[in-house]
C-alpha cells in the first residue's frame, strides 16, 4: 500500500494542482488522532502517539510516547524505569521515551484514513478552485443556462443558472420585473457577490444592476475597452430605462457615436440583450448647466441656472418640451437627477413669463424673492452620481408621454 499510496499523491500534485504535503500531514493527523483514541485489549486509552508518514517509501510507522517514572500510575502516559531500561539502559526518572509500536489492523486502518483523507482534500481543492476562479468574475458579466426554478411561499422565484460544475443563483429582487426565465434558456447576468461556504461557493448574480449596462457597453465597444472613451455615470430603471454619460478623452473620437455605433448597431445589440430596454446615451460634461441640458435628452433645454450650494437647478424648456422633459410619469426627469446628482426643477417658458408677469405687477420685488433668469450662474463644479429619486421637482405636471 505504501508505494501505491505515494504514487497517487504525486499524481494528484501533478493533476489537481493539491499540495502532497498537506494530504501527508493531514493522513498523519487523522491517525494519530484514530490510534490515540483505540483501545486494544490490555491497552489504555488516551495514549500520547505520534504517526510518521515517509516521503520516500511511503512508509507508514506509529510511536508511542510515555515519561518514564519510579511507579506507574497512569499507564497511557507513563512507563516505569525497568522497562525503559529493557530498551535503553541510558534511561532516567523523567525522560521520554518514544518507541515503535504495532497495533491491530494498523495496515487496514492506515489505507481507510489515506482514502478518506485524499477524497476530502479532492472536494476541498475543487471548491477552493472554483472560488478563486468566480471571485475573479464579481463585478463582470457571466453567461449560462437556466436549470431550475423554484418559488417560495410568497410565489417569488429564484432562477439557478447553470455555469459548468457549478450553479449561480438569481434571487428575486435582482430579477427584472415583466422578464420571464424558461428552462434551458441561456442568459447573461451581472455577478454580484461570491461567498465561500463549507460546501460549494455561492454565487449571486443580477440582472438588475447598473453594472450589467456598463459591462454590456466594455465588451461592445471598442474605444471604451481601450480607454478612449469612459464611462461617467448610470442611472437606471431595470426593464424600462437607462440614461448613461459618456466622455471622450481623445477630442477626435466622438463618444455617443462610438457608443451607438454605425446605424446603431451597438446600442441595438445591449438592448436586445436587456430585453429592448430603452438607453440614452448622453455627453458628460465637467460644466453643471451642461451635464444637467444634456440629462435630459431627448427633450431640449433653453436654459439651465444651477445653485452650486444647494445642488439645485432649475430648467427653462420650451412649452412643447415639458412633457418631453418630464417624460412619462416623470421617468426622464427622475434619471436626469440620478445620473447628474442635482435636484430639478422643469418650468416651461410661459410658466416663466407667468412668473415674471405676476411679480411684475407685484411691484418691484427684492433679491431674494425671485430667480434673476438672466444670471448665468457661473463657478459649478463637477457633479457626483446620486441615487436619491428626491432629487426630482416636476413643476409642470405628470404626462403620458415619453
Amino acid at each position: 500500500m505504501s508505494a501505491e499510496l505515494l504514487y497517487a499523491l504525486n499524481e494528484l500534485e501533478k493533476d489537481k494542482g493539491i499540495d502532497k504535503e498537506i494530504i501527508i500531514r493531514a493522513i498523519e493527523d487523522a491517525l494519530n488522532t484514530s490510534i490515540s483514541r483505540a483501545s486494544e485489549p490490555g491497552m489504555p486509552k488516551g495514549r500520547n502517539t505520534r504517526v510518521e508518514f515517509n516521503r520516500e517509501t511511503g512508509e507508514i510507522k506509529c510511536y508511542e510516547r510515555k515519561v518514564v517514572v519510579e511507579e506507574v500510575t497512569d499507564p497511557a502516559t507513563e512507563l516505569s524505569l525497568e522497562e525503559a531500561r529493557k530498551m535503553d539502559p541510558e534511561f532516567e526518572v523523567d525522560d521520554v521515551a518514544e518507541f515503535e509500536i504495532t497495533t491491530r489492523n494498523f495496515g487496514r486502518l492506515a489505507a481507510q484514513k489515506a482514502k478518506q483523507i485524499i477524497i476530502q482534500k479532492i472536494r476541498e481543492e475543487e471548491r477552493n478552485q472554483l472560488y478563486e476562479l468566480y471571485k475573479t468574475k464579481e463585478k463582470d458579466i457571466i453567461s449560462g443556462t437556466v436549470q431550475r426554478i423554484e418559488r417560495n411561499s410568497r410565489g417569488e422565484k429564484t432562477i439557478y443558472v447553470e455555469l459548468g460544475k457549478i450553479e449561480a443563483k438569481l434571487l428575486h429582487s435582482e430579477q427584472v420585473e415583466g422578464e420571464n426565465y424558461h428552462m434551458h434558456e441561456r442568459i447573461k447576468a451581472y455577478v454580484l457577490e461570491v461567498k465561500k461556504t463549507n460546501k460549494d461557493p455561492v454565487i449571486l448574480i443580477s440582472r438588475t444592476h447598473p453594472g450589467l449596462v456598463k459591462r454590456l457597453f466594455e465588451l461592445e465597444v471598442p474605444e471604451i475597452q481601450e480607454g478612449i472613451v469612459e464611462i461617467k455615470n448610470i442611472a437606471r430603471e431595470p426593464g424600462s430605462r437607462t440614461k448613461i454619460s459618456v466622455h471622450s478623452h481623445d477630442e477626435n473620437v466622438e463618444p455617443i457615436g462610438a457608443c451607438v455605433g454605425q446605424k446603431g448597431t451597438r446600442v441595438q445589440v445591449i438592448c436586445d440583450e436587456l430585453k429592448g430596454e430603452r438607453i440614452d446615451i448622453i455627453k458628460w460634461s465637467a460644466i453643471p448647466e451642461e451635464l444637467i441640458a444634456n440629462s435630459l435628452s431627448p427633450a431640449k433645454v433653453i436654459k439651465v441656472f444651477a445653485d452650486e450650494s444647494e445642488k439645485t437647478a432649475t430648467v427653462i424648456v420650451p412649452d412643447n418640451q415639458l412633457s418631453l422633459a418630464i417624460g412619462k410619469e416623470g421617468q426622464n426627469v427622475r434619471l436626469a437627477a440620478k445620473l447628474t446628482g442635482w435636484k430639478i426643477d422643469i418650468k416651461s417658458e410661459s410658466q416663466i413669463r407667468a412668473t415674471i408677469e405676476e411679480e411684475l405687477f407685484a411691484g418691484s420685488p427684492s433679491d431674494d424673492e425671485y430667480i434673476d433668469y438672466s444670471s448665468d450662474n457661473e463657478g459649478a463644479q463637477v457633479i457626483t452620481l446620486s441615487d436619491d429619486d428626491e432629487n426630482v421637482e416636476m413643476s409642470g405636471g405628470e404626462t403620458d408621454m415619453e
